[in-house]
C-alpha cells in the first residue's frame, strides 16, 4: 500500500512540473529578468574588464654562475574600468603580485594600484579622486608594468600609486595638462626613515601635511610626443624631493625609439639605493642629501607584421651628497647599468598578446669609497627569459 502510495505521490510530482515547466516555455519573455537588469546592459558597453600579466620561466645567474630556473607570475593585475555615464569614469586594478595589507597613510591595500572616479567637467576639464597613478612623466613609468621586464632604479624603489586629487586640462589634440595634489606615500614616516627617537635627535620632525605636488605636461608633434613633469614631495618638514622626468618618443613606420631622463634630489634619501649600500646602523638613520639620475632608452622595431625585436637599455647613478660622514671625499657611491634585448611574437590580430624570448642582464659598479667604507662589491645579474604577455580584455 505504501508502495503504491509513493508511486501515485512521484507522477503527481512529475505531472506537475512537466505543466509548470510547460508554462514557463510558453510564456512572455517579458516575464523573466536576465541577471543584469536591461537598463544597466548598455552600461557594459563602455566597461572594460582586462587582465594583464607576464608570465614565463626564469633562468637566473649571478657572476656568471648559474643560480636556479622557475616558472613564475611576474605581473598579474586585474583591471576594471569604464564610464558609468558621459560624465562619469571609474577605474579600478589590483596588482596580486604586490602585498595585501593595507597602507598606514591612505588605509587601502598595497595591492591595489588605482581606485579612482573621474568627473568630466566639458570637453577640456577633468576632475579625479581616489588612489591615482602619480603621474610623473617618462615613457617607461607610463607603460604598461606587465610590458616591462625590469624598471630602471628611481620607478622601481618609487612609491608610484598615490591617494589625491587630479585635475587634467586638454589645451588641444594630443595636448595636455595634468596637476595632482597626493599624500607623499603609502606607509607612515616612521615605517620609511626611522623611529621618533632617532629622529628627535636629528633635529628632523615630521611633516604635519605630507604632500605631494606634481604637474604634468603631454605633448603631440606629429610622430613625436613628450612626457615632462615636475614633482615635489614634502618628506619632513624643511625636507623635501624634487623630482624631474623628460620622456620623449619618435614613432617612424616600424621603428619607434623612447628616451627618458629622470632626476631625483632627495633631501632625505627616499629612494633608499645609498642608505642599503651605507647601512642605516652607520649613522642610525636614512642618509641626507642623496640624488638619482637615470638615462633610460628603447627602441622597438616590428621587422614583420607579427615579429618585433626591442632594445631597452638604461644607466642609473646614486650620489650621497650629504655630510654625515667627514672621510668621504668623492659624493659617487654606484653606477648600474641594465640592458634587456627580447624577440616578441604577436600570434593575435584581436588580443593584445606576445610570446616573448630574451635576457635581462644588470651590472652594478660601486665607487671606492663604497668599497672601502661598507665592503661594497661589484657583481652582475642575469635571467634569460621565456613566457607570454598579455592585457587581456575579457569584456
Amino acid at each position: 500500500m505504501r508502495i503504491r502510495l509513493l508511486f501515485i505521490g512521484l507522477l503527481l510530482f512529475v505531472y506537475t512540473a512537466i505543466m509548470f515547466a510547460q508554462q514557463r516555455q510558453g510564456g512572455k519573455e517579458d516575464a523573466y529578468r536576465s541577471l543584469i537588469p536591461d537598463e544597466k546592459q548598455k552600461r557594459l558597453k563602455n566597461v572594460d574588464f582586462i587582465t594583464n600579466m607576464q608570465f614565463g620561466l626564469r633562468n637566473d645567474f649571478r657572476d656568471d654562475n648559474y643560480l636556479s630556473s622557475q616558472f613564475k607570475i611576474e605581473q598579474f593585475r586585474l583591471e576594471i574600468k569604464g564610464w558609468v555615464t558621459d560624465k562619469v569614469f571609474f577605474r579600478f586594478r589590483h596588482r596580486y603580485t604586490s602585498p595585501f595589507e593595507p597602507q598606514s597613510m591612505d588605509k587601502i591595500i598595497k595591492g591595489v594600484d588605482l581606485a579612482f572616479i573621474t568627473y568630466k567637467i566639458n570637453d577640456k576639464w577633468q576632475v579625479s579622486g581616489g588612489k591615482v597613478c602619480a603621474d610623473w612623466g617618462g615613457i617607461e613609468f607610463d607603460m604598461n608594468p606587465a610590458f616591462i621586464y625590469e624598471y630602471s632604479d628611481i620607478i622601481e624603489m618609487a612609491d608610484n600609486f598615490l591617494s589625491g586629487v587630479q585635475v587634467n586640462y586638454s589645451l588641444s589634440e594630443g595636448n595636455s595638462f595634468g596637476f595632482q595634489i597626493l599624500n607623499s606615500r603609502t606607509q607612515s614616516f616612521n615605517e620609511i626613515y626611522g623611529n621618533d627617537s632617532i629622529i628627535g635627535a636629528l633635529g628632523i620632525e615630521q611633516a604635519k601635511a605630507p604632500l605631494a605636488a606634481v604637474l604634468t605636461w603631454r605633448g603631440k608633434f606629429g610622430k613625436f610626443s613628450t612626457l615632462w613633469s615636475y614633482s615635489v614631495f614634502t618628506e619632513a618638514e624643511g625636507y623635501f624631493k624634487n623630482y624631474f622626468a623628460f620622456g620623449n618618443m619618435l614613432e617612424l613606420n616600424k621603428v619607434k625609439i623612447s628616451y627618458d631622463f629622470k632626476l631625483s634630489l632627495e633631501d632625505l634619501d627616499r629612494t633608499g639605493i645609498i642608505s642599503e649600500t651605507i647601512p642605516r646602523n652607520e649613522y642610525s638613520y636614512r642618509l641626507t642629501n642623496t640624488l638619482y639620475y637615470s638615462h633610460w632608452a628603447q627602441v622597438e622595431w616590428q621587422f614583420t607584421p607579427r615579429w618585433s625585436f626591442v632594445f631597452v637599455g638604461f644607466v642609473d647613478y646614486a650620489k650621497w651628497r650629504g655630510d654625515e660622514d667627514p672621510e668621504k671625499t668623492d659624493n659617487h657611491i654606484r653606477t648600474a647599468y641594465g640592458y634587456i634585448p627580447t624577440i616578441e611574437y604577436h600570434p593575435l590580430d584581436d588580443s593584445d598578446l606576445k610570446l616573448f624570448v630574451g635576457y635581462v642582464g644588470r651590472i652594478y659598479n660601486y665607487s671606492d669609497y663604497a668599497k672601502t667604507k661598507v665592503g661594497a662589491t661589484d657583481y652582475q645579474t642575469g635571467r634569460i627569459i621565456v613566457g607570454l604577455i598579455t592585457a587581456l580584455k575579457v569584456l
